[in-house]
């Protein structure tokens, strides 16, 4: 028995392992990835868990509009450059794919998105969270697909939000090209 973590942190622990021993990614370095996140989640009961101070589990939500021609980024306030939408994993969360949705709509504000419940990208990213220490996201990324004329409402967790052409992104945000090169191929 694993104490200390919420029991649907536990729950959402099996289904992330499951998913991605499923989950066959198209590049080696993202295999590579793939083996190192279930090396880490098998020696880590706690890796869904934000109070998991070697490092934790996030979701995160490539959203693509209708035509798959615009994605969706925040300008998020702690790191101060635009990204995809995402967060940590909650004990309501019943599902890696369920939380990566719950923070797409949380931080969009639109309803009727629908996600592509297998990864499209891996990433680790050294960062200081809540837990105020520097820690490691082990961020698995899902493809969301917005509906037809869904507008996006900036929450309070965004400086900014707004749809920018997938193929024209915002300085600053190099990183996500092959993110987000994937999710158009996966479309």
């Amino acid at each position: 028995m694993v104490t200390g973590v919420a029991a649907g942190l536990v729950d959402l622990h099996g289904d992330v392992v499951s998913t991605l021993d499923a989950w066959r990614p198209a590049t080696a370095a993202q295999e590579s990835l793939r083996q190192a996140y279930l090396g880490f989640l098998a020696a880590r009961p706690d890796g869904c868990a934000r109070s998991c101070a070697a490092g934790h589990v996030t979701a995160s939500a490539v959203v693509l509009d209708a035509a798959g021609e615009r994605v969706l980024l925040t300008l998020h306030p702690r790191i101060g450059r635009w990204v995809q939408l995402g967060g940590h994993c909650e004990p309501g969360d019943g599902t890696l794919a369920a939380t990566a949705l719950r923070e797409a709509t949380e931080e969009s504000g639109m309803d009727g998105l629908r996600i592509d419940p297998d990864p499209v990208h891996l990433e680790v990213h050294p960062i200081t969270c809540s837990l105020g220490v520097p820690t490691r996201h082990f961020d698995v990324r899902f493809v969301v697909h917005a509906p037809a004329g869904a507008a996006p409402v900036r929450s309070t967790e965004s400086d900014d939000l707004r749809w920018w052409p997938a193929r024209e992104l915002p300085p600053g945000t190099e990183d996500l090209t092959e993110l987000i090169a994937t999710a158009l191929d996966r479309r």
